[in-house]
């Protein structure tokens, strides 16, 4: 399979963001899953980490967090 060169951005910009919401930088790492919506507005992972990343800016994990996410709602 051949991957295009916008859709290689997209998967780069989404590794950076990923880096960053593990290390608990959530606005910027919004902000990197951003870039990748304006390059591939259908890109599911990147929407998803800016819902969670806005849930995290409004209400930050525990300092003992592990990086997984907790659904708050079914």
């Amino acid at each position: 399979m051949i991957v295009s060169d916008k859709m290689k951005q997209v998967v780069a910009l989404y590794n950076q963001g990923l880096s960053m919401y593990k290390d608990r930088k959530f606005k910027e790492a919004k902000e990197v899953f951003q870039k990748a919506l304006q390059l591939e507005p259908n890109d599911g992972p990147s929407a998803l980490y800016i819902e969670r990343c806005d849930d995290y800016i409004a209400d930050p994990p525990p300092e003992d967090w592990d990086g997984v996410y907790n659904m708050k709602t079914k």
